[in-house]
């Protein structure tokens, strides 16, 4: 199979020996891989991926078909169109997936969308619902919004019933970002926009500080990424007075059943939204797996509106 490489922070593709499904899992030929900060982190030697994956094939989710069934592998046939959250490796032509974590794609999901769909919505669902709660009537702040999880993270706090503000740096993308149902903001803004119940922290750095100083009473904070920093200094005093959480996650080093868990709470809650068109994948570049050095270019760019998506095996931008 042909694979994305990453070694000594160069970006390949190679040819590698295809992968053998275990128990319990699927062999899946991958339609569509996303890209995530966390593979950026990987190709800079940070991050690596849990035992048991290569440590240079990247990838954290995919979408494709199943051709291949591990033993006692039985919750899905064969030609089953699927997506998932995995460890490493999705970034190939042939993936392993555990068929507790994988999820069925809707029909109205085409594969490029599928490609992009699990890692940021698993990760902002978990994130606004498992660990903060988000309610209907809250005020919900999303940091660094115009990404991946960012725009994932908008669509759910407005399917919530949340009201939601933006974080979004660059001007030029606020308004995509407003017609998804938030009010847009400057970063440098975000403080005199409060009190927030709920602050989605994707950004890290600087800015932290003030975000914690605009939580409302009994406000949640989640860090789930620090893109401009992850050392900061916080005011406790801030946290006190306001009787506030902060906590951080992130999904990589969770185990499989948590992963599992994860997946099936984003099955049963998401999935018919994005079936009725409720959710969608916002994606800012598809490009065909050979040239995954130029997509990582583009991820690494900036200044994009959801997903940077790779193609494998005849999948158009248009995700037929």
């Amino acid at each position: 199979m042909r694979a994305v490489v990453v070694a000594d922070g160069q970006v390949s593709v190679e040819d590698r020996r295809d992968p053998v499904p275990g128990p319990g899992e699927l062999l899946v030929r991958v339609r569509a891989a996303g890209l995530n900060g966390a593979d950026m982190m990987q190709l800079r030697g940070f991050y690596p991926p849990p035992p048991g994956f290569p440590t240079d094939i990247p990838g954290l989710e995919l979408a494709g078909e199943v051709v291949g069934l591990g033993e006692g592998a039985n919750r899905f046939g064969l030609g089953a169109r699927v997506m998932s959250l995995v460890g490493g490796a999705a970034q190939a032509e042939l993936a392993v997936v555990d068929e507790r974590v994988a999820m069925p794609v809707p029909t109205s999901l085409g594969w490029v969308a599928a490609g992009g769909f699990p890692e940021v919505f698993i990760t902002a669902h978990d994130a606004l619902v498992s660990q903060c709660d988000l309610r209907s009537g809250e005020r919900l702040l999303v940091t660094g919004a115009a990404g991946g999880v960012g725009t994932a993270a908008v669509q759910i706090g407005v399917a919530l019933g949340g009201r939601v503000v933006a974080s979004v740096r660059d001007p030029a993308l606020r308004p995509a970002v407003a017609e998804l149902g938030a009010e847009p903001i400057d970063p440098a803004d975000s403080e005199d926009h409060g009190p927030y119940d709920v602050v989605l922290e994707l950004v890290g750095g600087d800015a932290v500080p003030a975000n914690v100083r605009a939580l409302s009473g009994g406000g949640r904070m989640a860090v789930i990424g620090v893109g401009a920093g992850a050392r900061v200094e916080l005011d406790l005093l801030a946290l006190m007075s306001r009787r506030a959480r902060v906590m951080g996650s992130m999904l990589r080093n969770r185990s499989t059943a948590e992963k599992a868990l994860a997946s099936r709470r984003v099955a049963e809650q998401l999935l018919p939204l994005v079936g009725a068109g409720g959710l969608r994948v916002l994606v800012a570049a598809a490009i065909d797996l050979e040239s995954a050095a130029a997509a990582y270019a583009r991820f690494q760019a900036g200044g994009k509106l959801g997903k940077v998506v790779l193609t494998i095996g005849g999948t158009t931008a248009t995700g037929s």
